[in-house]
């Protein structure tokens, strides 16, 4: 018989690792690379309706993010699009990560 618990506990850990700050900003900007809705970041980078409102706010403040209104049909929606400081920062958090490879 086959033991399956070590199996079970790396997915666990695997499935529960928490992320630093850098890396839910990397994420946001990359989704938002394309211009995206704030719901489309939300589900993409698993964050909750009070995360996305303070890293979107920060971001778009601190000139990662810019937002853009646009209408689709009667409804003005707004989007985000990440901004070349933002694609700097991306290029920056690959660099670090290939010194960790």
């Amino acid at each position: 018989m086959e033991d399956f618990s070590v199996i079970e506990c790396v997915h666990m850990e695997n499935a529960t690792k928490r992320r630093d700050r850098h890396e839910i900003i990397a994420e946001i900007l990359n989704t938002a690379k394309d211009a995206k809705l704030k719901t489309h970041i939300m589900y993409k980078v698993k964050l909750s309706y009070a995360q996305i409102y303070e890293y979107l706010d920060k971001l778009v403040e601190d000139g990662f993010l810019e937002n853009m209104a646009i209408k689709r049909s009667k409804q003005i929606l707004t989007m985000y699009r990440t901004t070349q400081k933002g694609k700097e920062f991306l290029n920056h958090m690959e660099s670090v990560d290939k010194l960790f490879e």
